[in-house]
């Protein structure tokens, strides 16, 4: 089977199928509206392909999730942030040489320059970190500008290494402290911890169960396909905006709480169900309530129709984490509570809502002492390497069209124009 037969009226058209490397099949429909006058409608675009990538592999029925074909399972548990960035950039893991090379650069340029410091003085300490992490993004295309191609390298070493400080100086304007310069003797997510939480003059000793924590936190977070954020990254790329453009749409497109917001939003509900003081139970009840319109957040996945792989791995860590930091709150004891009721409960089992990633990364970051709105900073510094792939594989593929999505007009048909003066 190469094509595929549709039929407007009493006129069939056959399209060519295109099937990738998992046996996925879709339908060219490049040159559908120039021979039918007609377009394909698909609302939120879930079973539309919006381009062919070699980056990220999903079959949400089986939960599978590979970058670059290697599963996720084996990547979080071995490999490191920086080598999973090389990886979902280049196309294949780095050797030896290539791994330290790229590491030591993204520390040599962890710094931002100094005058993009009193930026920070204009936004109010109040300013969502989200807001503060655009517009810092945003301005590097100011200090960097795009001259060549051969440019694209340095510029992703430096928003790779730039923007954990930025997010890092951006908490730090929240609570009015001073900002902590990133050190060269630590790893990636070690010089974001100290840049988090150490403060000057009193000693601070990076936790190892955290800097763990938080590499595997960034990696399963890397990238996930054709996302809301991806998309955003790459429909703005398509017009040839420059690399922190597109970087700071995707961070935009990623702040809203049904996709990078979610786990923030995990957090807020725990505490409402704690502030009421009403028995868990009755939640529960309500979620499986048709005529309620309340809803568990943290549960089920549009894509993932079987468990997240993703959550498997978090569910373990976050295990892990809560022992070995011997954390007690009792947020996070109606959370396990919860997670409890949900994997044994049929109605949330027949229906696949399992926990999410969401769910666990919450709770994981609320324990690791990250405050609950600089949650979806830590999504967002996570899934720039898997957006800086895309943006990187859109360029250097010269087929590449702006992207123009079309839309079935829904408005007034054509009528007179009145002058003010005789509309009355």
């Amino acid at each position: 089977m190469t094509s595929a037969k549709i039929s407007v009226g009493e006129k069939d058209y056959e399209l060519p199928l295109v099937v990738g490397s998992e046996n996925e099949v879709g339908i060219d429909m490049t040159k559908f509206r120039a021979q039918s006058g007609v377009i394909s409608l698909d609302p939120g675009f879930g079973s539309t392909g919006s381009c062919q990538s070699a980056i990220t592999f999903i079959n949400g029925e089986e939960g599978v999730l590979r970058y670059r074909g290697y599963p996720i399972e084996d990547i979080a548990e071995n490999a490191s942030f920086a080598e999973v960035s090389y990886m979902l950039i280049y196309g294949n893991l780095p050797n030896k040489t290539q791994l330290e090379e790229f590491s030591s650069k993204l520390t040599q340029h962890s710094l931002i320059h100094e005058d993009m410091k009193k930026f920070y003085e204009g936004f109010p300490a109040s300013a969502h970190p989200m807001a503060v992490l655009s517009s810092m993004v945003g301005s590097l295309a100011t200090y960097y500008p795009e001259k060549d191609e051969d440019g694209f390298d340095l510029n992703i070493i430096r928003l790779l290494a730039k923007a954990k400080t930025i997010a890092a100086f951006a908490y730090k304007r929240s609570i009015g402290q001073p900002f902590i310069y990133p050190q060269n003797n630590l790893s990636y997510c070690g010089n974001f911890l100290n840049m988090m939480f150490a403060v000057p003059s009193e000693p601070y000793t990076v936790d190892p169960v955290l800097e763990a924590a938080l590499n595997k936190l960034l990696i399963l977070h890397a990238d996930h396909e054709q996302n809301c954020s991806t998309s955003t990254v790459r429909l703005v790329g398509s017009s040839h905006a420059n690399m922190f453009a597109s970087m700071a749409a995707g961070i935009c497109a990623l702040w809203g709480p049904l996709h990078g917001g979610a786990n923030q939003k995990v957090i807020e509900q725990l505490k409402y169900i704690q502030r009421s003081g009403e028995d868990l139970q009755k939640f529960v009840d309500r979620a499986k309530d048709k005529n309620d319109d309340f809803r568990l957040m943290g549960f089920g996945h549009r894509v993932y129709k079987n468990f997240d792989p993703r959550a498997r791995i978090l569910k373990k860590s976050c295990d892990q984490v809560l022992s070995k930091l011997g954390v007690d709150d009792p947020l996070l004891d109606i959370a396990k509570k919860l997670e409890e009721v949900a994997l044994n409960d049929e109605y949330f089992v027949s229906r696949r809502l399992y926990p999410n990633v969401d769910f666990y990364s919450g709770i994981i970051y609320r324990a690791m002492g990250i405050p609950t709105n600089m949650f979806t900073v830590m999504f967002a510094l996570g899934r720039l390497p898997g957006w800086i792939a895309h943006w990187y594989e859109m360029r250097q593929d010269t087929s590449t069209r702006i992207g123009r999505p079309r839309q079935i007009y829904t408005g007034p048909a054509a009528r007179d124009f009145v002058p003010v003066a005789k509309r009355g």
